[in-house]
């Protein structure tokens, strides 16, 4: 089975900068849409960015187009988001997700199969 681990949140302060990851235990780093997904308290999960493992563009929310990066790295097994330009709004749980089977068409929670327990994000 695939697991995800989160690491990387933290207290942040207002326009600062943090880096998260999403370590994926797997032999073979298969074919997946990996995703970022946050829920703020009170609030629904919503979807950050995804990004298909072998390649091809990735997709963002609007919240997190031009200050959100999604990345990945084959050799580690690993996923990143790396947020800049951070805002109290974007406080929340940060989840990592990954979608088996099917491609990577959007950032739609039922889509996704596979959750992280996920890493807290606190903008002040």
């Amino acid at each position: 089975d695939v697991q995800l681990v989160e690491s990387g949140g933290g207290p942040v302060q207002d326009g600062g900068s943090l880096k998260l990851s999403c370590a994926i235990s797997r032999a073979t780093f298969s074919s997946y849409c990996m995703a970022w997904f946050r829920q703020a308290p009170g609030e629904e999960r919503e979807g950050v960015a995804a990004i298909y493992t072998t390649g091809g563009g990735a997709l963002y929310a609007e919240s997190a187009a031009g200050r959100f990066e999604i990345s990945q790295d084959n050799v580690k097994n690993t996923v990143y988001l790396q947020m800049t330009s951070l805002k109290p709004e974007d406080t929340g749980m940060y989840y990592c997700a990954a979608r088996i089977g099917g491609g990577c068409s959007g950032i739609q929670l039922p889509l996704f199969d596979v959750w992280g327990q996920g890493t807290q994000v606190t903008v002040s």
